[in-house]
Protein backbone atom coordinates (compact mmCIF):
# COMPACT_ATOMS: atom_id res chain seq x y z
CA UNK A 1 0.00 0.00 0.00
CA UNK A 2 1.22 3.73 -0.98
CA UNK A 3 2.69 4.96 2.28
CA UNK A 4 0.39 8.20 1.88
CA UNK A 5 -2.65 6.05 2.49
CA UNK A 6 -4.48 7.49 5.54
CA UNK A 7 -4.85 4.65 8.37
CA UNK A 8 -8.78 4.92 8.36
CA UNK A 9 -8.37 4.01 4.41
CA UNK A 10 -5.95 1.57 4.88
CA UNK A 11 -8.48 0.07 7.51
CA UNK A 12 -10.99 0.30 5.21
CA UNK A 13 -9.36 -1.92 2.19
CA UNK A 14 -8.10 -4.19 4.76
CA UNK A 15 -10.83 -5.29 6.22
CA UNK A 16 -13.07 -4.82 2.49
CA UNK A 17 -10.36 -7.65 1.68
CA UNK A 18 -11.67 -10.00 4.18
CA UNK A 19 -15.13 -11.72 2.07
CA UNK A 20 -17.68 -13.99 2.71
CA UNK A 21 -15.59 -16.75 0.89
CA UNK A 22 -12.96 -16.48 4.01
CA UNK A 23 -15.51 -17.25 7.03
CA UNK A 24 -14.20 -20.30 8.25
CA UNK A 25 -16.52 -22.83 9.80
CA UNK A 26 -14.76 -21.82 13.33
CA UNK A 27 -15.20 -18.19 12.48
CA UNK A 28 -18.96 -18.69 11.74
CA UNK A 29 -19.46 -20.78 15.16
CA UNK A 30 -17.37 -17.88 17.16
CA UNK A 31 -19.88 -15.09 15.96
CA UNK A 32 -23.05 -17.44 16.88
CA UNK A 33 -21.47 -18.43 20.03
CA UNK A 34 -20.79 -14.66 21.37
CA UNK A 35 -24.35 -13.95 20.13
CA UNK A 36 -25.42 -16.26 22.80
CA UNK A 37 -23.37 -14.79 25.49
CA UNK A 38 -24.51 -11.21 25.12
CA UNK A 39 -27.90 -12.24 24.88
CA UNK A 40 -27.51 -14.22 28.04
CA UNK A 41 -26.52 -11.38 29.65
CA UNK A 42 -29.36 -8.88 28.02
CA UNK A 43 -31.98 -11.47 29.66
CA UNK A 44 -30.54 -11.44 33.25
CA UNK A 45 -30.22 -8.27 33.38
CA UNK A 46 -33.10 -6.64 32.41
CA UNK A 47 -34.24 -5.81 36.60
CA UNK A 48 -31.09 -3.83 37.11
CA UNK A 49 -31.10 -0.06 37.32
CA UNK A 50 -29.11 1.19 34.85
CA UNK A 51 -31.07 -1.31 32.75
CA UNK A 52 -34.35 0.23 33.63
CA UNK A 53 -32.88 3.70 33.32
CA UNK A 54 -31.75 3.06 29.54
CA UNK A 55 -35.39 1.86 28.76
CA UNK A 56 -36.75 4.54 29.77
CA UNK A 57 -34.65 7.18 27.53
CA UNK A 58 -35.84 4.52 24.63
CA UNK A 59 -39.31 4.37 25.70
CA UNK A 60 -39.58 8.97 24.55
CA UNK A 61 -39.16 7.35 21.20
CA UNK A 62 -40.86 5.56 18.77
CA UNK A 63 -38.75 3.42 15.55
CA UNK A 64 -38.71 0.32 13.99
CA UNK A 65 -36.78 -1.61 16.02
CA UNK A 66 -36.56 -3.61 18.91
CA UNK A 67 -35.44 -3.56 23.26
CA UNK A 68 -34.93 -7.42 23.45
CA UNK A 69 -36.94 -8.38 26.13
CA UNK A 70 -39.54 -6.05 26.05
CA UNK A 71 -42.50 -4.64 24.77
CA UNK A 72 -40.83 -0.99 23.53
CA UNK A 73 -40.30 0.19 19.97
CA UNK A 74 -37.12 2.36 19.79
CA UNK A 75 -34.96 4.10 16.94
CA UNK A 76 -32.36 2.15 15.30
CA UNK A 77 -29.97 4.12 17.85
CA UNK A 78 -32.09 3.90 20.67
CA UNK A 79 -32.29 0.17 20.30
CA UNK A 80 -28.41 0.20 19.90
CA UNK A 81 -28.23 1.95 23.47
CA UNK A 82 -30.52 -0.12 25.05
CA UNK A 83 -29.67 -3.44 24.00
CA UNK A 84 -25.60 -2.75 24.70
CA UNK A 85 -26.19 -1.68 28.23
CA UNK A 86 -28.20 -4.95 29.05
CA UNK A 87 -25.80 -6.85 27.37
CA UNK A 88 -22.92 -4.85 29.62
CA UNK A 89 -25.22 -5.07 32.50
CA UNK A 90 -24.32 -8.02 34.24
CA UNK A 91 -20.21 -7.26 33.52
CA UNK A 92 -20.55 -10.72 32.11
CA UNK A 93 -19.80 -9.59 28.69
CA UNK A 94 -16.75 -11.25 26.08
CA UNK A 95 -13.15 -9.62 26.80
CA UNK A 96 -9.98 -10.21 24.18
CA UNK A 97 -7.40 -9.53 26.47
CA UNK A 98 -5.00 -7.48 24.28
CA UNK A 99 -6.98 -4.71 23.70
CA UNK A 100 -8.72 -5.18 27.02
CA UNK A 101 -11.96 -4.77 25.24
CA UNK A 102 -15.61 -5.72 25.36
CA UNK A 103 -16.17 -5.72 21.68
CA UNK A 104 -19.36 -7.90 21.73
CA UNK A 105 -21.87 -5.77 23.20
CA UNK A 106 -20.94 -2.42 21.36
CA UNK A 107 -20.57 -4.26 17.82
CA UNK A 108 -23.59 -6.81 18.15
CA UNK A 109 -26.24 -4.56 19.38
CA UNK A 110 -25.13 -2.05 16.65
CA UNK A 111 -25.40 -4.66 13.66
CA UNK A 112 -28.51 -6.11 15.15
CA UNK A 113 -30.53 -2.48 15.68
CA UNK A 114 -28.88 -1.68 12.05
CA UNK A 115 -30.19 -5.08 10.19
CA UNK A 116 -33.92 -3.68 11.45
CA UNK A 117 -33.28 -0.99 9.02
CA UNK A 118 -32.30 -2.74 6.04
CA UNK A 119 -32.68 -6.38 5.12
CA UNK A 120 -29.05 -8.48 5.63
CA UNK A 121 -28.29 -11.93 5.33
CA UNK A 122 -26.96 -13.83 8.44
CA UNK A 123 -23.61 -14.74 6.38
CA UNK A 124 -23.36 -10.69 5.55
CA UNK A 125 -24.24 -10.25 9.10
CA UNK A 126 -21.36 -12.75 10.57
CA UNK A 127 -18.87 -11.11 8.11
CA UNK A 128 -20.11 -7.07 9.50
CA UNK A 129 -19.09 -8.70 13.28
CA UNK A 130 -15.78 -10.47 12.43
CA UNK A 131 -14.94 -7.26 10.66
CA UNK A 132 -16.10 -5.35 13.78
CA UNK A 133 -14.18 -7.23 16.08
CA UNK A 134 -10.90 -7.37 13.88
CA UNK A 135 -10.87 -3.58 13.39
CA UNK A 136 -11.55 -2.88 17.11
CA UNK A 137 -8.99 -5.36 18.53
CA UNK A 138 -5.97 -4.28 15.94
CA UNK A 139 -6.73 -0.51 17.18
CA UNK A 140 -6.53 -1.35 21.01
CA UNK A 141 -3.90 -3.08 20.65
CA UNK A 142 -1.85 -0.81 19.30
CA UNK A 143 -3.30 1.99 21.93
CA UNK A 144 -4.03 0.89 25.06
CA UNK A 145 -1.06 0.60 27.21
CA UNK A 146 -1.47 0.85 31.23
CA UNK A 147 -1.26 4.36 31.02
CA UNK A 148 -3.92 5.07 28.75
CA UNK A 149 -5.93 2.32 30.65
CA UNK A 150 -5.62 3.72 33.94
CA UNK A 151 -6.98 6.87 32.34
CA UNK A 152 -9.75 6.10 29.63
CA UNK A 153 -12.11 2.85 29.66
CA UNK A 154 -10.81 0.86 26.44
CA UNK A 155 -14.31 0.17 25.11
CA UNK A 156 -15.12 3.41 25.02
CA UNK A 157 -11.92 4.05 22.70
CA UNK A 158 -12.60 0.75 20.36
CA UNK A 159 -16.08 0.13 20.68
CA UNK A 160 -17.49 2.75 18.60
CA UNK A 161 -14.62 2.40 15.59
CA UNK A 162 -15.08 -1.29 15.62
CA UNK A 163 -19.03 -0.84 15.46
CA UNK A 164 -19.05 1.84 12.70
CA UNK A 165 -16.69 -0.65 10.37
CA UNK A 166 -19.44 -2.94 11.32
CA UNK A 167 -21.57 -1.53 10.68
CA UNK A 168 -20.74 0.31 7.30
CA UNK A 169 -20.42 -3.03 6.09
CA UNK A 170 -23.33 -4.53 7.09
CA UNK A 171 -25.10 -1.60 4.84
CA UNK A 172 -22.60 -2.20 2.30
CA UNK A 173 -21.31 1.43 2.23
CA UNK A 174 -19.10 2.40 -0.45
CA UNK A 175 -15.31 2.74 0.80
CA UNK A 176 -15.18 6.75 0.95
CA UNK A 177 -18.12 6.17 3.20
CA UNK A 178 -16.77 3.69 4.94
CA UNK A 179 -13.74 5.91 5.67
CA UNK A 180 -16.06 8.23 6.63
CA UNK A 181 -18.14 6.35 9.22
CA UNK A 182 -14.58 5.52 11.10
CA UNK A 183 -14.22 8.98 11.16
CA UNK A 184 -16.73 10.30 12.74
CA UNK A 185 -16.76 7.38 15.35
CA UNK A 186 -13.29 8.53 16.20
CA UNK A 187 -14.84 11.41 17.18
CA UNK A 188 -16.94 10.16 19.84
CA UNK A 189 -14.57 8.03 21.48
CA UNK A 190 -13.61 7.80 25.21
CA UNK A 191 -14.82 6.79 28.48
CA UNK A 192 -13.07 8.22 31.84
CA UNK A 193 -12.28 5.54 34.40
CA UNK A 194 -12.86 7.62 37.11
CA UNK A 195 -15.93 5.03 38.17
CA UNK A 196 -13.83 2.87 39.68
CA UNK A 197 -13.08 4.97 42.41
CA UNK A 198 -16.44 5.82 43.59
CA UNK A 199 -18.16 2.96 42.29
CA UNK A 200 -20.07 5.24 39.77
CA UNK A 201 -22.60 3.66 37.13
CA UNK A 202 -20.74 5.32 33.88
CA UNK A 203 -18.81 2.28 33.26
CA UNK A 204 -22.99 0.77 32.07
CA UNK A 205 -23.59 3.60 29.68
CA UNK A 206 -20.09 3.79 28.29
CA UNK A 207 -21.34 1.00 25.75
CA UNK A 208 -24.33 2.30 24.95
CA UNK A 209 -22.91 5.47 23.96
CA UNK A 210 -20.75 3.60 21.88
CA UNK A 211 -23.12 1.79 20.03
CA UNK A 212 -25.41 4.67 19.40
CA UNK A 213 -22.45 6.86 17.87
CA UNK A 214 -21.83 3.87 15.53
CA UNK A 215 -25.07 3.69 14.79
CA UNK A 216 -25.24 7.50 14.00
CA UNK A 217 -21.88 7.37 12.33
CA UNK A 218 -22.78 4.92 9.69
CA UNK A 219 -26.42 6.94 9.05
CA UNK A 220 -24.25 10.12 8.37
CA UNK A 221 -21.49 8.40 6.58
CA UNK A 222 -24.35 7.12 4.40
CA UNK A 223 -25.99 10.28 3.80
CA UNK A 224 -23.42 11.52 2.57
CA UNK A 225 -21.82 13.41 5.63
CA UNK A 226 -17.81 13.67 5.11
CA UNK A 227 -15.44 13.28 8.25
CA UNK A 228 -11.94 13.94 7.96
CA UNK A 229 -10.29 11.14 6.59
CA UNK A 230 -7.28 11.89 8.76
CA UNK A 231 -9.24 11.58 12.42
CA UNK A 232 -7.36 8.55 13.10
CA UNK A 233 -3.68 9.08 12.23
CA UNK A 234 -3.80 13.16 11.47
CA UNK A 235 -1.70 15.75 13.60
CA UNK A 236 -4.75 16.24 16.08
CA UNK A 237 -6.09 12.84 15.67
CA UNK A 238 -7.25 9.75 18.18
CA UNK A 239 -3.68 8.30 18.29
CA UNK A 240 -1.81 11.60 18.53
CA UNK A 241 -4.23 12.32 21.48
CA UNK A 242 -3.59 8.99 23.46
CA UNK A 243 0.40 9.64 22.55
CA UNK A 244 0.81 6.51 20.18
CA UNK A 245 1.49 7.92 17.28
CA UNK A 246 4.30 5.42 17.01
CA UNK A 247 1.77 2.58 16.81
CA UNK A 248 0.12 3.29 13.57
CA UNK A 249 2.09 1.31 11.48
CA UNK A 250 0.83 -1.62 13.27
CA UNK A 251 -2.57 -1.58 12.66
CA UNK A 252 -3.14 -4.13 10.04
CA UNK A 253 -6.70 -5.77 10.43
CA UNK A 254 -6.48 -9.49 9.47
CA UNK A 255 -2.86 -9.02 8.92
CA UNK A 256 -1.93 -11.79 11.76
CA UNK A 257 -2.41 -15.66 11.84
CA UNK A 258 -5.78 -15.98 12.32
CA UNK A 259 -8.88 -13.27 12.86
CA UNK A 260 -8.73 -11.51 16.36
CA UNK A 261 -12.24 -12.65 17.23
CA UNK A 262 -10.99 -15.87 17.86
CA UNK A 263 -8.71 -14.87 20.91
CA UNK A 264 -11.99 -13.34 22.33
CA UNK A 265 -12.97 -15.42 25.54
CA UNK A 266 -16.38 -15.65 27.08
CA UNK A 267 -16.55 -14.87 31.36
CA UNK A 268 -17.30 -17.14 33.60
CA UNK A 269 -18.10 -14.75 36.64
CA UNK A 270 -20.06 -11.85 36.17
CA UNK A 271 -16.95 -9.22 37.03
CA UNK A 272 -14.19 -7.82 35.72
CA UNK A 273 -11.67 -9.36 33.14
CA UNK A 274 -8.82 -9.37 35.79
CA UNK A 275 -10.49 -10.87 39.07
CA UNK A 276 -11.20 -13.53 36.32
CA UNK A 277 -8.44 -15.91 37.04
CA UNK A 278 -8.59 -15.27 40.88
CA UNK A 279 -11.93 -16.08 41.34
CA UNK A 280 -11.71 -19.23 39.86
CA UNK A 281 -8.80 -20.37 41.95
CA UNK A 282 -10.52 -19.37 44.97
CA UNK A 283 -13.46 -21.07 43.98
CA UNK A 284 -11.21 -24.54 43.86
CA UNK A 285 -10.21 -23.85 47.95
CA UNK A 286 -12.55 -25.89 49.72
CA UNK A 287 -11.86 -24.56 53.44
CA UNK A 288 -13.45 -23.19 56.29
CA UNK A 289 -13.70 -19.37 55.98
CA UNK A 290 -13.24 -18.79 60.27
CA UNK A 291 -10.65 -20.78 59.74
CA UNK A 292 -8.43 -18.14 57.45
CA UNK A 293 -6.19 -15.33 59.08
CA UNK A 294 -4.39 -14.09 55.41
CA UNK A 295 -4.70 -13.98 51.66
CA UNK A 296 -2.81 -13.30 49.16
CA UNK A 297 -3.45 -13.26 45.13
CA UNK A 298 -0.47 -13.51 43.24
CA UNK A 299 -1.31 -12.23 39.45
CA UNK A 300 -0.55 -9.82 36.65
CA UNK A 301 0.75 -6.25 37.08
CA UNK A 302 -1.99 -5.11 34.51
CA UNK A 303 -4.45 -6.89 37.49
CA UNK A 304 -2.80 -4.92 40.05
CA UNK A 305 -3.02 -1.47 38.33
CA UNK A 306 -6.39 -1.53 36.50
CA UNK A 307 -8.24 0.66 38.40
CA UNK A 308 -10.67 -1.06 40.86
CA UNK A 309 -9.09 -4.44 41.24
CA UNK A 310 -6.72 -3.68 44.20
CA UNK A 311 -9.13 -2.45 46.50
CA UNK A 312 -10.50 -3.47 50.18
CA UNK A 313 -13.39 -2.03 50.70
CA UNK A 314 -16.08 -0.64 51.86
CA UNK A 315 -18.12 -2.25 49.22
CA UNK A 316 -21.52 0.37 48.86
CA UNK A 317 -22.20 -0.20 45.08
CA UNK A 318 -21.87 -3.36 43.15
CA UNK A 319 -19.29 -2.25 40.36
CA UNK A 320 -16.92 -2.05 43.57
CA UNK A 321 -17.53 -5.53 44.56
CA UNK A 322 -17.22 -6.74 40.63
CA UNK A 323 -13.90 -4.51 39.94
CA UNK A 324 -12.48 -5.61 43.33
CA UNK A 325 -10.13 -8.97 43.07
CA UNK A 326 -10.24 -8.81 46.95
CA UNK A 327 -14.09 -9.30 47.06
CA UNK A 328 -14.68 -12.07 44.08
CA UNK A 329 -11.83 -14.00 46.16
CA UNK A 330 -13.74 -13.61 49.14
CA UNK A 331 -16.97 -14.24 48.08
CA UNK A 332 -15.78 -17.02 46.23
CA UNK A 333 -14.32 -18.70 49.57
CA UNK A 334 -17.25 -17.70 51.28
CA UNK A 335 -20.17 -19.03 48.82
CA UNK A 336 -18.10 -21.74 47.00
CA UNK A 337 -19.83 -20.89 43.62
CA UNK A 338 -19.04 -18.41 40.88
CA UNK A 339 -22.57 -16.52 39.99
CA UNK A 340 -24.47 -13.15 39.74
CA UNK A 341 -26.00 -13.76 43.35
CA UNK A 342 -21.89 -13.28 44.74
CA UNK A 343 -22.54 -9.46 44.06
CA UNK A 344 -25.28 -8.56 45.46
CA UNK A 345 -24.44 -9.58 48.95
CA UNK A 346 -22.32 -6.51 49.63
CA UNK A 347 -22.68 -6.39 53.22
CA UNK A 348 -21.85 -9.94 53.71
CA UNK A 349 -19.92 -9.79 57.10
CA UNK A 350 -16.74 -12.50 55.84
CA UNK A 351 -17.13 -11.66 52.40
CA UNK A 352 -15.74 -8.20 53.40
CA UNK A 353 -13.79 -9.80 56.34
CA UNK A 354 -11.90 -11.76 54.03
CA UNK A 355 -11.77 -9.08 51.23
CA UNK A 356 -9.80 -7.04 53.62
CA UNK A 357 -7.49 -9.79 54.87
CA UNK A 358 -6.47 -10.01 50.93
CA UNK A 359 -3.39 -8.74 49.57
CA UNK A 360 -2.31 -8.48 46.04
CA UNK A 361 1.35 -9.56 45.01
CA UNK A 362 2.74 -8.85 41.40
CA UNK A 363 4.14 -12.13 39.99
CA UNK A 364 7.10 -11.52 36.93
CA UNK A 365 6.21 -14.76 35.15
CA UNK A 366 2.86 -14.36 35.06
CA UNK A 367 3.00 -10.93 33.86
CA UNK A 368 5.70 -11.83 31.58
CA UNK A 369 2.94 -13.92 29.99
CA UNK A 370 0.10 -11.52 29.95
CA UNK A 371 -1.61 -11.34 27.76
CA UNK A 372 -1.32 -13.87 26.20
CA UNK A 373 -1.88 -15.76 29.29
CA UNK A 374 -4.02 -14.85 32.40
CA UNK A 375 -2.67 -16.39 35.10
CA UNK A 376 -3.23 -16.25 39.26
CA UNK A 377 -2.56 -18.07 42.17
CA UNK A 378 -4.77 -17.58 45.53
CA UNK A 379 -2.62 -18.76 48.54
CA UNK A 380 -4.98 -18.90 51.69
CA UNK A 381 -3.26 -19.02 55.33
CA UNK A 382 -5.23 -20.76 58.56
CA UNK A 383 -5.55 -20.41 62.04
CA UNK A 384 -3.01 -23.27 62.64
CA UNK A 385 -0.27 -21.79 59.90
CA UNK A 386 -1.37 -24.00 56.78
CA UNK A 387 -0.98 -22.45 54.02
CA UNK A 388 -3.48 -23.44 50.97
CA UNK A 389 -2.76 -23.07 47.53
CA UNK A 390 -3.84 -23.22 43.81
CA UNK A 391 -2.71 -21.24 40.61
CA UNK A 392 -3.79 -21.22 37.26
CA UNK A 393 -1.80 -20.42 34.12
CA UNK A 394 -4.82 -19.41 32.29
CA UNK A 395 -8.05 -18.07 33.21
CA UNK A 396 -10.60 -21.31 32.33
CA UNK A 397 -13.35 -19.40 29.47
CA UNK A 398 -17.50 -20.26 29.72
CA UNK A 399 -17.47 -23.13 27.09
CA UNK A 400 -19.98 -22.77 24.24
CA UNK A 401 -22.00 -25.65 25.83
CA UNK A 402 -22.34 -23.18 28.48
CA UNK A 403 -22.88 -20.01 27.24
CA UNK A 404 -25.68 -21.52 25.35
CA UNK A 405 -27.23 -22.90 28.61
CA UNK A 406 -26.79 -19.80 29.83
CA UNK A 407 -28.89 -18.07 27.26
CA UNK A 408 -31.53 -21.06 27.14
CA UNK A 409 -31.84 -20.26 31.19
CA UNK A 410 -32.35 -16.74 31.14
CA UNK A 411 -34.41 -16.26 28.33
CA UNK A 412 -36.81 -18.82 28.91
CA UNK A 413 -37.69 -16.82 32.02
CA UNK A 414 -38.54 -13.68 29.75
CA UNK A 415 -39.62 -15.09 26.66
CA UNK A 416 -41.09 -18.62 27.67
CA UNK A 417 -39.68 -21.96 26.38
CA UNK A 418 -41.22 -21.65 22.48
CA UNK A 419 -39.83 -17.92 21.54
CA UNK A 420 -36.20 -19.10 23.19
CA UNK A 421 -36.62 -22.05 21.19
CA UNK A 422 -37.09 -20.55 18.00
CA UNK A 423 -34.69 -17.76 18.61
CA UNK A 424 -31.88 -20.75 19.60
CA UNK A 425 -32.52 -22.22 16.27
CA UNK A 426 -32.39 -19.11 14.76
CA UNK A 427 -29.33 -18.43 15.66
CA UNK A 428 -27.77 -22.21 15.23
CA UNK A 429 -28.53 -21.45 12.03
CA UNK A 430 -27.17 -17.81 11.26
CA UNK A 431 -25.34 -18.59 7.96
CA UNK A 432 -28.35 -19.69 6.22
CA UNK A 433 -30.82 -17.05 6.99
CA UNK A 434 -32.23 -14.40 4.64
CA UNK A 435 -32.88 -11.73 7.00
CA UNK A 436 -31.50 -10.84 10.23
CA UNK A 437 -34.24 -8.48 11.53
CA UNK A 438 -36.60 -11.32 11.80
CA UNK A 439 -34.29 -12.37 14.66
CA UNK A 440 -34.69 -8.93 16.72
CA UNK A 441 -39.00 -9.68 16.63
CA UNK A 442 -37.72 -13.24 18.20
CA UNK A 443 -35.71 -11.77 20.89
CA UNK A 444 -38.80 -9.04 22.14
CA UNK A 445 -41.80 -9.53 23.67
Amino acid sequence: MPATLSLSRKIVRCTNAFTRDQLTPQLIAKVKTALFDMLSCVYEARDLPWSQQAMKIAARGQGPAHVFGSHLPATTADAAFVNAILGHGLVREDMHTGSVSHLGVVVLPTLLALAESKKVSGRDFILAAVSGYEVGCVIGKAVMDQANVKQYRPTGITGPLAAAIGGARLLGLTEDHMVSALGFAANTTVGLNEWPYSGGDEMFFHVGFAARNAVTAVELAELGANASESSLDGIAGLFAALRKTDKIASVVPFGGPHAEILDVYHKPAPACNYAQTATQCAAALSVPTARITAITVRCTAAAAAYPGCDYTGPFQKTLQAKMSIQFCVGAALTRGVIEEANYRALDHPEINRLARLTKLEIDPTLTAAYPGLQGAEVMVTLQDGKVLRHKLQDVIPATPEQIRARFASAAETVLGPDKTNAAREFIETLDQQPDVGALCEMLAL
